[in-house]
């Protein structure tokens, strides 16, 4: 046992830095970033920002509970974060927000005092998406020119466009639902948009499900990437994923990869933050 761990030795020295380096050189633009309270006094703004860079992310979407933690990146580095707001203003809401009417006017004195390009990340599922409340916030997005960054089922999806037409739904997760029902919902939604974070099981054991490789091929404009930093122990997973990222990468082609790295968000996200003026 220990004669054949030996023989493994050279093999890990040599595979641990390629694993910590796929991404090396790389930019990226994250779309699913979170500095939420449960960091704050483990990781300064400074140090969150740090690990960003270190990784080559050099764009984020950064939605936080509370919305004070965006702030702070925010006004830390303005070139870099673009803020969203999640209608939710501490931990434990989450599943109870959409019941909760106080919920629009925090919506509306955050969009007063300071700008932003999304509501979100914000989860519900199938009908609770007709409640009042969404319905509510939808017709803000409406008025403000937000995009929906939505943790929300296929179900969902239909509800939302029913309620708003024109909305642009960033789908987090892609949903985690199955290629069909992405390929169907993006065929039907023309400004539906989907973040891969968390998804490794489109691309289990390093090869792509035939059905998701087709789909990003098909749908190159549409995806986009993100880590997902929900807990304090993703924020050390940063370089990990994006290492995993490209693996996924290398079995596409180069613009289709380079698309769902950085250009897709750059356009949806990037280009319409820069056009409003900013408040930090």
């Amino acid at each position: 046992m220990v004669r054949s761990f030996s023989r493994l030795i050279p093999a890990l020295l040599l595979a641990t830095p390629v694993a910590q380096t796929l991404h090396a050189g790389q930019q990226y633009f994250d779309v699913h970033i979170h500095y939420s309270q449960d960091v704050w006094d483990s990781l300064s703004p400074q140090a969150a920002l740090d690990k960003l860079r270190a990784a080559g992310i050099t764009r984020a979407l950064v939605s936080s509970t509370g919305d004070t933690g965006t702030r702070r990146l925010y006004r830390a580095a303005p070139e870099m974060i673009i803020p969203a707001l999640r209608p939710y203003r501490q931990r434990g809401e989450r599943s109870q927000w959409m019941h909760d009417e106080s919920v629009i006017p925090y919506l509306e004195q955050k969009l007063a005092e300071h700008s932003y390009i999304a509501i979100g990340e914000f989860h519900l599922q199938g009908r609770e998406a007709d409640l009042p409340v969404v319905r509510k916030m939808v017709q803000l997005a409406r008025e403000n020119n937000l995009i929906l960054h939505a943790h929300v089922d296929a179900d969902a999806i239909h509800r939302l466009y029913a309620h708003d037409p024109d909305a642009r739904i960033l789908w987090a997760h892609a949903g985690f639902e199955n290629a069909a029902t992405v390929r169907e919902l993006m065929e039907t939604y023309p400004d539906l948009w989907a973040d891969l974070s968390f998804r490794r099981d489109i691309y289990p054991a390093s090869r792509f499900l035939p059905d998701w490789e087709a789909l990003l091929v098909k749908h190159a404009d549409r995806f986009m990437l993100g880590v997902d930093t929900y807990r304090p122990e993703r924020w050390e997973r940063i370089e990990a994923t994006l290492a995993w990222y490209e693996g996924m990468f290398s079995a596409l082609p180069d613009s289709v990869a380079e698309n769902i790295r950085y250009q897709n968000a750059a356009r949806l996200i990037g280009r319409a933050f820069e056009n409003r003026a900013a408040t930090p």
